[in-house]
């Protein structure tokens, strides 16, 4: 997951920036959980996977950090995210004997198809399997890390190469063939920057402009990307782009989003449950 560091630069800056800039969760819209930014009607329509996916990589080399070993696991939990945001899965509802995020099964709702061949596959596997699993387990068993052989079927094989190609139909990445001296590798630089840098932008003014200092007040889908953004170790190349003082202010508002107690958070409002599980999941391992 990403290590939230602040820059080198002279002491206390961010804490001045913060106070700054607290004046404008006055001017901040109270926004819906199922709200999304008006501005997103005309833009291309990303899962949350692709988003992800789209963060993480350089755009003229096309490929994700070589020292990132995050990601896999964290495009798995945003597939669950996405799901659950879709209304084919959800939590089991919370008993006396589980109460925790991480002790509750997920629960197949609906298998209609979703439109995408990853989420697709996987509510099949969620069909097959009885009993249900965890949240934890699922992300486990979808990156493949199971010591079980039997449970191996359940992996998700190609996954960054198969959103990538969903990226290049949309128009976003292209498709290209690099020599790295000992083997060739398949490269998908980023095509359309608009589209990148406006994603980047909105991740951005969440915690930003936009903060509302209250995750029950974003936009579902901006929460989910920001949790998944973490747990995949990209959140650090939505903020390089800024300056330093709007970087520490960004820092410190992305770790008291994250720091929060995914059980609390979770009962404070319907509709969140799945983000905070996984949230949860990779706060654990």
């Amino acid at each position: 997951m990403t290590t939230l560091i602040h820059r080198g630069r002279r002491a206390d800056v961010g804490g001045n920036a913060e106070k700054r800039a607290e004046g404008e969760e006055d001017s901040i819209l109270d926004k819906g959980l199922g709200d999304e930014d008006p501005g997103d009607s005309k833009d291309i329509r990303l899962t949350l996977m692709e988003e992800v996916l789209l963060l993480g990589l350089k755009d003229k080399e096309g490929y994700t950090s070589f020292w990132n070993d995050c990601i896999s696991s964290g495009l798995r939990g945003g597939i669950l995210i996405e799901l659950a945001m879709r209304g084919r899965i959800q939590l089991e509802p919370q008993t006396m004997r589980k109460k925790r995020l991480l002790d509750r099964k997920v629960l197949l709702k609906s298998d209609a198809p979703a439109g995408d061949v990853l989420l697709d596959e996987t509510l099949r596997h969620l069909k097959a399997t009885e009993p249900p699993e965890t949240v934890q387990t699922w992300i486990e068993l979808l990156t493949g890390e199971t010591w079980n052989p039997f449970k191996l079927q359940y992996q998700l094989r190609n996954v960054r190469e198969r959103i990538a190609k969903n990226l290049v139909e949309k128009g976003i990445l292209t498709t290209e063939k690099q020599n790295f001296l000992l083997f060739d590798m398949t490269t998908h630089p980023v095509t359309n920057t608009t589209e990148k840098q406006r994603l980047v932008k909105k991740l951005q003014e969440s915690v930003l402009e936009r903060w509302v200092n209250d995750p029950h007040r974003m936009d579902r889908r901006t929460l989910a990307l920001l949790v998944l953004a973490h747990a995949s170790d990209v959140l650090e190349n939505i903020f390089a782009s800024l300056d330093d003082e709007k970087y520490d202010v960004a820092i410190n508002r992305s770790k008291d989003l994250l720091d929060r107690d995914p059980e609390v958070e979770a009962a404070k409002a319907s509709g969140t449950e799945m983000i905070w599980a996984v949230l949860a999941a990779f706060n654990k391992s």
